[in-house]
């Protein structure tokens, strides 16, 4: 869109030469500028009147628009096109931020109100809110009219609806989630037809989705848990889908249909572990990974050990409390980001986490400068991921033994252990790293290794797996790999994966950058544009080419 186009001006009111606040650079800015928010709390409003402009917190700045005791929008947009990135909006008696025939995006922010909804949104747009969390309102989001995408947005604790779709709009929103609502989670009315799904709906005052006015909506693999109305109430002359949802512990009946409704059940709700669920599809994902048998086999073992759980808490039996802590011990390319990417998303379809949503953090996110500012940036990370799972890549280095500057590292590990203990049923913390370093990591503190529930390893990949690898990105690129490639491939990774600093699949991306790399150089000779079949084709010459040129670079 034209607001993320053009110049950046800075806002910082303790900086010579910046803007002091928000509303000056926002006057004195030409349409297609970013304007860039140092870190601060900034009370202000804003009218926008056919601007088009980028609002964006500085280098990850904490940047909070603060209009509390305000009775108009903190950001009101009318016509043009406005993108907020990273920001924290406070809203008072109005909304936080509102969109009137103007295009809208909304990225990584928080968003609270206390009365009037925290996003409204009237008019075709497009739309595009993302990984957005909000707190408070009178109603979460409302989308009228519009169409786009909302996903991995988290809507908690609001005094009437969650969410609510109508007059005509038709959104895709895809997995997000909404719970503590004092009335409905998701009301569509007035002949809207959103695409809703693998979206959570729970902890509703009435019923947890209401279909009304003539609506359409395609409602797949949605979740229902806890209303205290009927799970999804179809009303008259709406029509629609509901496929393979599942609704747990609501008013009777689960789905409520009113006598000339026309939506189509195309699937009865199921258990989590019933017919084809996001479960198994991320099940099947793990599955789907390259080698790596003994991890899939551990990760498995505590789907099981939860899903039983819960089995067991609906049956009215006890059940031990368990940990979703974990640490993903093995070398650098052996597949622990992508583990604990799908294992976030396992623990939200079984219910445990709200969100799965994964943060991946190293040292610097979590050590400050001087003595107390650690607490307080390890404090703030492990708050935003709560709901998810924060992946704390190559933790090792946080211990005394290991890390530098002082004992910052270590204050952040004493952080963690207090917070993984008071929010240990909220979050999912996975600390990864060398085996070795792992060992030396989990001594830094004597509560530390209690935290987790058990140690992962991770093993390097055989030359073959890392074959399929290739192969695999191969595939995926849209190329096509001669069979004789094999041999040669496979002893290439036997050779190196002896050698030191060996990066598994790392360097099976490498030799695959370097396969179109010498593809590139040879079609580039022939002197003519290559046809379709030689776009695609990758040679034994191109693979001889690829790993004689990483053996040059060693």
């Amino acid at each position: 869109m034209t607001a993320s186009a053009g110049r950046t001006v800075l806002v910082d009111p303790g900086r010579h030469g910046a803007y002091a606040s928000v509303g000056d650079a926002v006057l004195d800015a030409p349409d297609g500028t970013c304007v860039s928010i140092a870190a601060g709390t900034y009370a202000e409003t804003l009218e926008l009147l056919g601007r088009s402009l980028t609002l964006r917190a500085a280098d990850g700045a904490d940047v909070l628009l603060d209009g509390t005791g305000a009775d108009v929008p903190v950001l009101l947009a009318r016509g043009g096109a406005l993108a907020v990135h990273g920001l924290t909006v406070q809203a008072g008696d109005a909304a936080a931020v509102q969109a009137e025939n103007a295009e809208l995006t909304i990225a990584g922010c928080t968003v609270r109100a206390d009365r009037g909804p925290a996003v409204a949104v009237r008019g075709p747009g497009p739309l595009a809110i993302k990984d957005v969390t909000i707190t408070g309102a009178e109603h979460g989001l409302v989308l009228e009219g519009t169409s786009g995408v909302v996903e991995n947005v988290v809507i908690d604790n609001v005094a009437a609806d969650g969410m609510i779709v109508g007059l005509g709009a038709d959104p895709v929103i895809r997995s997000c989630e909404v719970s503590g609502c004092g009335q409905r989670g998701l009301y569509i009315y007035q002949h809207a037809r959103p695409a809703v799904e693998n979206c959570r709906i729970a902890r509703t005052g009435q019923a947890a989705i209401v279909v009304a006015h003539r609506s359409e909506p395609a409602l797949r693999h949605t979740s229902v848990r806890d209303a205290r109305g009927v799970g999804i109430d179809v009303g008259p002359n709406c029509g629609g889908s509901i496929e393979a949802c599942d609704i747990d512990n609501t008013a009777e009946p689960a789905i409520r249909l009113a006598s000339t409704a026309t939506a189509e059940v195309v699937a009865e709700p199921t258990g989590l572990l019933g017919g084809s669920s996001p479960l198994d599809a991320s099940l099947a994902e793990l599955d789907g990974m390259v080698g790596l048998p003994g991890v899939k086999a551990e990760v498995r073992s505590l789907v099981d050990e939860i899903q039983v759980n819960s089995w067991r808490s609906r049956a009215g039996l006890s059940t031990g409390a368990l940990s979703h802590h974990l640490v993903f011990a093995g070398a650098p390319g052996t597949g622990k980001t992508t583990v604990a990417r799908t294992y976030g998303k396992l623990l939200r379809e079984l219910g445990v986490l709200p969100r799965g949503e994964f943060r991946e953090v190293s040292r610097r996110d979590l050590v400050g400068q001087y003595i107390g500012h650690t607490a307080e940036k390890t404090a703030s990370v492990f708050e935003q991921s709560l709901g998810g799972v924060l992946f704390i890549d190559e933790a090792y280095t946080l211990s005394r033994q290991s890390g530098s500057g002082g004992d910052f590292g270590q204050e952040a590990i004493d952080t963690l252990v207090k917070l993984m203990e008071d929010h240990r049923e909220e979050i999912a913390v996975i600390v990864a790293g060398y085996t070795a370093e792992m060992s030396q990591f989990l001594a830094a503190n004597p509560g530390l290794s209690s935290r987790f529930a058990k140690t992962v390893e991770f093993e390097d990949y055989t030359p073959d797996e890392l074959v399929g690898i290739v192969g695999r990105m191969v595939a995926a690129g849209d190329y096509e790999l001669d069979p004789q490639s094999g041999p040669a491939l496979a002893e290439h990774f036997g050779r190196i994966s002896t050698a030191p600093g060996f990066g598994n699949a790392r360097d099976a991306r490498k030799l695959f950058d370097a396969l179109r790399k010498a593809q590139s150089g040879r079609l580039r000779r022939l002197g003519r544009i290559p046809d379709a079949g030689e776009l695609r084709e990758l040679r034994l010459d191109d693979v001889l080419t690829a790993i004689d040129a990483g053996q040059q670079l060693h």
